[in-house]
């Protein structure tokens, strides 16, 4: 018999990834600006400020949307693992149920008492009550 055809899991990060991209080309080019104005010799001006301060930023962006992609596709993997091992459990319970060769392998759902065991008080092994007793 052939192996079940399970849908793969929700892989989130598209659009995330794509950011994560995004930020690290951004960063790069922040950087290599960076280095060929400070390899150029000049005394340091506002624009060399305002390079260094999108290189920092740009990286700190990549890191940290690079570390919420990572968060989510582990936490997808979980997610599709444990949804793995509920379907296992119940259609292994389903399976004992009925494959079961004794009623006492597996616990049955309650129901309620048919009417020829239902005693005076209603189900038995109920206590009786005070205007219910027999004599």
């Amino acid at each position: 018999m052939a192996a079940p055809d399970r849908p793969m899991p929700h892989r989130p990060g598209a659009v995330s990834l794509f950011f994560v991209a995004k930020a690290g080309v951004f960063a790069a080019g922040f950087w290599i600006w960076l280095l060929v104005l400070v390899l150029r010799g000049d005394t340091a001006t506002g624009l060399h400020v305002l390079v260094a301060t999108g290189a920092v930023t740009t990286t700190l962006v990549g890191v940290v949307l690079g570390a919420r992609l990572a968060l989510q596709h582990d936490a997808a993997e979980r997610h599709a693992e444990f949804k793995r091992l509920l379907v296992d459990i119940s259609w292994n319970a389903f399976a004992a149920a009925g494959n079961a060769e004794s009623p006492g392998k597996v616990v049955p759902f309650p129901s309620a008492p048919a009417e020829s065991e239902r005693t005076l008080t209603g189900i038995p092994g109920d206590r009786p009550r005070n205007g219910d007793r027999r004599r």
